[in-house]
């Protein structure tokens, strides 16, 4: 006799925050997840943030609370280095074929260190934007889960096979290939989360073109002790401390030629950022241009109190322009409340890119529909949800909501057909 809908497991893609807390909460109320990431760890993009808002509080204790539910929960099945590359719909709910990457680092990996001591060739660090270079096989990041190190391997130089014979416990295999597996899952939750609007396409704001002109992003590795500096806020061209610091808001977003929509977090992360720079180098005058300021309920209160630091002005204006003028950045702004031009300079931009949802990447093998600005539109009666970013732009804790609702749909969709 073939197994009811509802004894099939519930698929999360994607590991982030939302699909973390989607597949805990299914799994801790007895109902079989497989998770699916395609990075090396879970944790998504808040594993790069410095401190969470409002409470300037690192992430990596609440991912440590998380990650141990997942090392204790026998419910949950996590599947790193993978992605769904294929969907149907069937009895069951969903066939689904998921592409594991080549294990060329496998379970037997104690993560310590021995292979990363003899690499002879560096990467760019994705965990650090690329602000600095990293060896080819080395752990992902700090607090990394799983804990086992990742092999870039094109970077490898040919015949080399130094970190092999380094490894005393025979976790290193340079010949792994990628494998497939069909699963029959009774229903999806989608948490692909975002990616930052790139700097690259705001050329007239120096976006990709000066050095010391970074997004948000940057920032937060910036100012992490784990990140490419130390910690340290210090100018990428020449290591500097900034004296003077500008956020521009909306860069990007709200606008017909970019983003249209608002992503919901930038003012506060702006405001979070500038407690950064205020915090490291007290001395530095801090400006965030904005449009409007934009922080609901309890938030307004932590504006209010950046707002009256020494040294940080809040100015109601648009930066349309940035260019590189005697050796300092100035910045052309429509002061809005003074109805004048004027300009300003800075030794440091931070530009508030936007969220945009990684459904945009490419058709999904789901077939997830979409709305005017590429974020998912949920397909209960297909057993099929969709939560976090990938859903709506919103900030941590409204993530965790949103996909703690997803993962109770998602049970009921499979209850539905058993």
């Amino acid at each position: 006799m073939s197994a009811s809908p509802g004894a099939h497991p519930l698929l999360v893609v994607g590991a982030g925050i939302s699909g973390v807390t989607a597949a805990l909460e299914a799994a801790e109320a007895g109902r079989k997840v497989v998770l699916v990431e395609r990075e090396p760890y879970v944790g998504g993009r808040i594993t790069r943030t410095h401190h969470y808002f409002p409470k300037m509080c690192p992430p990596s204790c609440g991912m440590e609370i998380n990650t141990r539910r997942l090392e204790r929960n026998p419910n949950v099945r996590v599947c790193v280095n993978a992605e769904v590359v294929a969907a149907r719909r069937s009895d069951a709910g969903w066939s689904v074929t998921i592409r594991h990457q080549p294990a060329y680092v496998n379970e037997r990996c104690t993560a310590c260190g021995a292979c990363s001591e003899v690499c002879p060739a560096s990467v760019p660090d994705p965990f650090n934007m690329g602000l600095n270079q990293v060896k080819a096989i080395r752990l992902a990041h700090g607090n990394a889960w799983p804990r086992r190190f990742t092999l870039d391997r094109h970077a490898c130089p040919d015949g080399c096979r130094a970190c092999v014979e380094a490894c005393t416990y025979d976790a290193i295999d340079l010949a792994a290939q990628p494998r497939e597996e069909q699963v029959e899952v009774g229903a999806v939750v989608v948490t692909t989360g975002w990616s930052p609007y790139p700097l690259e396409k705001l050329p007239e704001l120096l976006g990709g073109v000066d050095p010391d002109v970074i997004a948000n992003v940057h920032m937060e590795r910036l100012a992490s002790p784990s990140g490419p500096t130390g910690g340290k806020i210090l100018r990428p061209s020449d290591g500097a401390p900034p004296r003077r610091v500008a956020f521009v808001q909306c860069a990007g977003s709200r606008d017909v030629n970019h983003l249209p929509y608002c992503s919901a977090v930038c003012c506060l992360a702006s405001l979070k950022q500038a407690v950064y720079v205020k915090e490291q180098l007290p001395d530095a005058e801090v400006t965030i241009y904005y449009i409007d300021r934009r922080a609901p309920g309890r938030n307004e209160d932590v504006l209010t109190r950046v707002a009256a630091m020494e040294g940080v002005r809040l100015v109601k204006g648009k930066v349309g322009k940035i260019a590189r003028a005697d050796g300092v950045l100035q910045l052309r702004v429509e002061d809005v409340e003074r109805g004048v031009l004027t300009e300003a300079e800075a030794d440091l931009v931070v530009l508030a890119t936007g969220m945009v949802s990684n459904l945009k990447e490419g058709p999904s093998p789901f077939g997830v529909l979409l709305d005017e600005d590429g974020f998912g539109l949920p397909s209960h009666d297909l057993g099929l949800s969709v939560a976090g970013v990938a859903r709506r732009p919103e900030d941590v804790a409204a993530s965790v909501r949103d996909a703690t609702g997803a993962a109770a749909r998602a049970i009921v969709a499979t209850e539905r057909r058993a």
